[in-house]
């Protein structure tokens, strides 16, 4: 069984999760956006009280809030790092993305492993799917356990809402065609989680969603 944590981190708000399987441990960071000294303790306070054994790092898509803890997770826990193939400009680009907001930042590492549509991973016994989603970045993955009915739909789809898609490399009608011929063939209580705000379903999101209902 797969266990969640959520924490909320830096001015963007961001979903940096914790992902990992009950009885082994094994975890993955997924999206770590710990830009602060105190946000990093947070999140390595919590890992070190749960005896957490960090395996992966992994980046849905490469936008600034979602990478910002890259550094700092990389070097602490020497974990494999994955991150979407088509969005490493974007990791080349950090300082570009960090000065358009103001931010000064840790360069992120390049990633271990590129991620495409045959990737998967195993925490223990249990394996999470990638699931090609662009449009809010060219090569945005959502990661998905059928097993636990869970998917982390990065800055794709939210709560009521979807991601904008005029920063780097968005395109709206990618986003939408991803959200309805791919997270939208989940089952309906399939929970998701995203990379701001709260967690939905994606039935809630098929009924009540105003961007495409």
């Amino acid at each position: 069984m797969l266990k969640i944590h959520k924490f909320v981190f830096s001015p963007f708000q961001e979903n940096t999760y914790l992902v990992w399987e009950e009885s082994s441990r094994i975890t993955a960071i997924i999206d770590p956006g710990c830009i602060e000294r105190f946000e990093e303790n947070l999140l390595s306070e919590f890992i070190d009280k749960n005896s957490l054994i960090i395996k992966y790092l992994i980046n849905t898509h490469c936008h600034i809030d979602h990478i910002f803890g890259n550094a700092y997770v990389k070097l602490k826990y020497n974990c494999e790092f994955l991150a979407p193939e088509k969005d490493v400009f974007l990791i080349e680009m950090m300082n570009e993305q960090a000065k358009t907001f103001g931010f000064k930042i840790k360069l992120s590492p390049k990633p271990d492993s590129l991620i495409t549509e045959k990737t998967s991973i195993k925490l223990n016994n249990e394996e999470l799917e990638f699931l090609f989603t662009p449009g809010h970045t060219p090569g945005e993955y959502s990661v998905y356990s059928a097993a636990n009915k869970i998917c982390l739909t990065g800055d794709v789809l939210f709560y009521e809402g979807i991601g904008r898609t005029d920063l780097w490399g968005g395109d709206y009608k990618m986003l939408i065609n991803s959200i309805k011929n791919k997270l939208f063939t989940l089952p309906d209580e399939t929970k998701i989680y995203p990379g701001h705000g709260e967690v939905s379903s994606i039935g809630h999101e098929k009924k009540f969603n105003p961007f495409l209902s």
